[in-house]
């Protein structure tokens, strides 16, 4: 396929969020996304953090294999999910989950830096070299475990988990800035919940389920 085809796909792909974000309207509490979120992800090459042979479904708004037993997310959740933390042009974000660095290149186009932790190596070297090969240079990818987050740049304005733990873990939780914001599936495999969590001035967290999702388990360094 060519360039050509590929933009072509990726309107199709944005028009069928915001028809999704339409559908969902009671839920969310709006019809629409932040237009700067649907912006880049009209923009940011998808088929570029894509394995190869689902290329072709890169724009489909569906979750696609990425190897070792995890899966990129569908674009409407990726939308969703970057909307809800209200990026910031001077925000510095943690995420959790590195993946092939798909999400990671969307919050690197509106947000000042990202530090991106991965558990699985070879996930984590590959999202290194696609995001180096699209020019990202305020993505850093460390790998390690994603529960612990990255103490050394803490506090975040904001923090988003692209894996499901049981229970928003407290180390992310301290390590987001007062005032700051996280995006988190969590919940057991069959009722995971997508959930905004807001940190007040005081410090004081209050957390809103947002829709049922389903995201694979965020693993820890203990797991096999």
């Amino acid at each position: 396929m060519s360039e050509t085809d590929f933009a072509a796909l990726r309107r199709q792909m944005v028009a069928q969020i915001a028809a999704q974000t339409i559908f969902l309207t009671a839920r969310l509490g709006k019809a629409s996304l932040d237009r700067r979120v649907l912006d880049v992800l009209g923009q940011v090459p998808r088929h570029e953090f894509v394995r190869l042979e689902v290329q072709p479904l890169a724009y489909a708004d569906t979750p696609l294999p990425s190897g070792f037993d995890k899966t990129i997310s569908q674009p409407f959740i990726v939308a969703l999910m970057t909307d809800l933390l209200d990026l910031q042009a001077g925000d510095v974000v943690l995420e959790i989950g590195t993946g092939l660095g798909y999400q990671a290149a969307i919050l690197a186009e509106l947000a000042h830096t990202v530090y991106s932790v991965e558990i699985i190596e070879e996930l984590a070297l590959e999202a290194r070299q696609r995001l180096a090969r699209q020019g990202y240079t305020n993505v850093e990818v460390r790998i390690g475990d994603g529960r612990a987050g990255w103490a050394q740049h803490a506090p975040f304005d904001k923090i988003i988990v692209t894996a499901a733990p049981d229970l928003v873990p407290p180390t992310l939780l301290y390590q987001l800035k007062s005032g700051g914001k996280m995006v988190v599936p969590a919940g057991l495999p069959e009722s995971q919940q997508l959930l905004l969590v807001e940190k007040d001035d005081k410090g004081l967290a209050t957390t809103k389920e947002i829709l049922p999702v389903r995201f694979s388990l965020l693993e820890d360094s203990q797991e096999g």
